[in-house]
């Protein structure tokens, strides 16, 4: 699982594309993840992105249509929080809730290797292909923590260069298994500059870091 220290990253990625099939309810992505649109209010104030936790009710399918779980049926029957692109939950997941609006209802079915792959895990079989039907209750902001920016200012000079980034996504992709790739770091960091940089002056303040652009 990516450190939690990882989503003020995390937030500036784009996550893979969702292509439009089969009319506007149904949604296909790569490696066939099928997301279906069960309901869309009318009037959405925002749409989940990378890094937004997400209050979810969901249940849970087996391909037979045997349901192995319910947030409404089992344990406290409440709907339950995750950081929505950190893989607090199954890739599937991941993937298929962005550009969620509250009380938006999707259907996702999800093969194996979005899921839990060839072990499976507890009542889950190996090589399992589930069917989740999820409703996002509540959107909020994740935290953009002041701990991550200090654990980022590699210098102490409250203020993040280009090359701090670099190095903080060097270790983070390390830490958690992946090789370095100095083309794919030099994107991302474009990426990040570009969108959270406001006075371009070549660096991200403590508070261009901690804030979103549009609550400056």
């Amino acid at each position: 699982m990516l450190s939690l220290v990882l989503v003020p990253v995390l937030w500036w990625l784009s996550s893979p594309g969702l292509l439009l099939v089969g009319g506007d309810s149904v949604l296909e992505e790569a490696e066939d993840l099928k997301i279906e649109i069960l309901h869309r209010p009318f009037i959405c104030h925002r749409k989940s992105k990378f890094g937004d936790l997400l209050l979810v009710h969901q249940e849970g399918y087996f391909q037979n249509g045997t349901m192995f779980h319910s947030s409404r049926i089992h344990g406290d029957k409440h709907p339950g929080w995750f950081t929505l692109g950190i893989r607090e939950a199954i890739r599937g997941w991941d993937r298929g809730l962005k550009d969620m609006c509250a009380g938006e209802r999707r259907k996702l079915v999800i093969p194996p290797a979005l899921a839990y792959g060839k072990e499976g895990r507890g009542k889950i079989p190996p090589n399992s292909t589930l069917t989740f039907v999820i409703e996002v209750m509540e959107i909020r902001n994740g935290p953009r923590s002041h701990e991550a920016f200090q654990e980022m200012d590699l210098n102490d000079d409250w203020r993040l260069s280009r090359k701090e980034v670099k190095e903080y996504l060097r270790k983070e992709f390390e830490l958690n298994g992946q090789p370095p790739n100095d083309t794919l770091h030099e994107q991302i960091t474009d990426n990040i500059f570009n969108k959270e940089d406001q006075n371009k002056d070549g660096y991200l303040s403590s508070r261009e870091f901690t804030y979103k652009r549009d609550e400056l």
